[in-house]
């Protein structure tokens, strides 16, 4: 885990929650941790209505995107927070307009199906992070510790420095732009005019539901597009919620990483804590990363400016 400075002292950020994608499980939850911001000494205001959820939906498309722009142009918001994930931001890339956006000088942050507006920030300059959504990261009882740590040393700090083990044990040292995301979120944006070209990048992915299979075909459709050989590595996060069968017979994460790793000639490192986790770090999209791993022991240290 890694080593953190103290964030007391500093003046507190207001933080404006959206609701880019889905609608929320639990109203009342999302009440509690809006409250659970303001306790930690951010303020706090919400564009989210429950009056406005559309079927699966946070609001309907025009509402959504109407949120996203009244937060960026806020000038008492530093940071705008999705609500959540699951689905619904790429139904509104074709009326985001991402210079403005960018312009704004805000700090986005979320993961997930937030991944998209990581990239259309990330073409235009703009750093952003890849990091907690209101639900489910400040609605958990307990909160996670890690998590919210990660969070605010991100926010008031230029560096950052995330530790884990690689368990497949490879010896790197790269220096690169860091990016990455959702895999099926990437992989659905690739070859659209939403996709940040990055080269000699550190390509970061995360998935939830997708059996290794699955995996392995995005995984590959990013290989023959000539994405994964453009980059000086890849780091892999969590690859979970899946159910393997019997006829499987073996064919695991692990065999399919092993795959991957005999036809991509980019090292393939493992055991990143970023994904739909409870204990997630905060990424800065866009930063000036150091990729270290000597005997399984890795370092990923990043260098911004939000």
């Amino acid at each position: 885990m890694s080593s953190l400075h103290s964030t007391q002292g500093k003046l507190p950020f207001t933080i404006a929650v959206v609701a880019p994608s889905g609608a929320p499980v639990d109203d009342i939850a999302v009440e509690h941790g809006l409250q659970v911001l303001a306790q930690r000494g951010f303020g706090v205001c919400s564009y989210y209505r429950p009056e406005q959820k559309m079927q699966r939906f946070g609001a309907s498309d025009a509402q959504r995107i109407e949120q996203i722009y009244a937060a960026s142009e806020n000038p008492d918001v530093h940071v705008v927070m999705a609500l959540r994930g699951s689905y619904g931001l790429s139904r509104l890339l074709p009326q985001l307009d991402f210079e403005r956006l960018a312009s704004s000088g805000k700090i986005f942050v979320g993961y997930s199906d937030f991944t998209p507006m990581h990239m259309g920030l990330l073409a235009r300059g703009r750093s952003s992070l890849a990091g907690p959504m209101l639900c489910d990261d400040f609605t958990r009882e307990p909160l996670s510790d890690y998590a919210m740590t990660q969070f605010e040393h991100c926010l008031f700090n230029h560096q950052h420095v995330i530790e884990f083990v690689d368990a497949a044990s490879q010896d790197v040292e790269v220096r690169g732009v860091l990016w990455g995301g959702n895999l099926a979120m990437l992989t659905h944006l690739l070859g659209t005019p939403y996709w940040a070209e990055v080269d000699q990048g550190i390509l970061f992915l995360e998935d939830i539901g997708e059996h290794p299979y699955r995996v392995e075909r995005m995984l590959l459709q990013l290989h023959y597009a000539g994405v994964l050989a453009k980059q000086k590595a890849i780091v892999i996060g969590d690859f979970s919620g899946y159910k393997l069968a019997l006829h499987d017979n073996g064919y695991d994460v692990n065999a399919m990483l092993d795959y991957v790793r005999s036809v991509v000639n980019v090292p393939v490192l493992t055991g990143l804590p970023f994904g739909h986790i409870r204990d997630r770090a905060t990424l800065v999209v866009g930063s000036h990363a150091h990729l270290r791993s000597v005997a399984g022991q890795a370092s990923l240290s990043m260098e911004y400016a939000l």
